[in-house]
């Protein structure tokens, strides 16, 4: 066993408004989480995953992804993003101890090409330990005070935004969040990369994909609706 995914699924997707998890937000009648998970597999650069849910979905998830090739387990998650990931990464790391490579996705991101997938898992095995995929920004940055009024531009040409999996060696991703399980400033965190950072170890990029774009609004899943109808 080489390259572990895990996906934390265990959000409530409230600003999606749905009325049901955002993991089981069906997008041309498939779930997300499902489609994240499909998307894992047929990158054919996983052979396992771990799926963090609420307690409340785990048989719901469970009967979901039954049958697939691969092995895929499914776990309660936690409280927040964070919390599910670690959840995760614990019960991967004991269930599948020959793992050399993690992946970290999120469920939203249910379109992400398998290619792209498999070039994060080839950065890693290449030799770099913490691997992220980016895009350049469209859109004129400001920089504004705490009560809105635009200090400066900020020069968009050195800014990325980041997008999921993002790929680590394994015993750095281990030492990163047994890290932060003791560092209180991890809270603030928003991507697991960010903990690999605090540790000062460099995080390097490969080139991302729009439509690895992550499925939070209802703008953004009618969007989504719009790509899956088109295909």
């Amino acid at each position: 066993m080489s390259v572990l995914a895990l996906v934390p699924a265990a959000g409530d997707g409230v600003r999606l408004g749905a009325g049901v998890p955002k993991a089981l937000v069906r997008l041309g009648g498939v779930p997300l989480v499902v489609r994240a998970v499909d998307g894992l597999l047929a990158s054919e650069a996983v052979q396992a995953i771990v799926v963090a849910v609420r307690a409340v979905d785990l048989a719901v998830v469970r009967e979901l992804l039954a049958g697939r090739c691969g092995q895929i387990e499914v776990i309660v998650g936690g409280a927040d993003r964070s919390s599910s990931v670690r959840a995760a990464l614990w019960y991967g790391l004991h269930r599948f101890p020959a793992t050399r490579t993690v992946l970290v996705h999120d469920a939203a991101r249910a379109l992400t090409p398998p290619g792209m997938i498999a070039s994060l898992v080839a950065a890693v095995e290449a030799g770099w330990s913490a691997v992220v995929p980016v895009l350049p920004l469209a859109d004129t940055v400001k920089e504004l005070n705490p009560v809105g009024v635009v200090l400066g531009t900020v020069d968009r040409s050195v800014l990325r935004a980041v997008q999921t999996p993002q790929a680590f060696e394994v015993s750095l991703v281990r030492r990163a969040y047994g890290l932060a399980e003791s560092d209180p400033g991890a809270s603030a965190v928003t991507d697991d990369a960010g903990l690999v950072e605090r540790l000062g170890e460099p995080v390097h990029t490969v080139p991302g994909d729009p439509l690895a774009f992550k499925i939070t609004t209802p703008w953004d899943l009618r969007v989504a609706e719009l790509v899956v109808g088109s295909t």
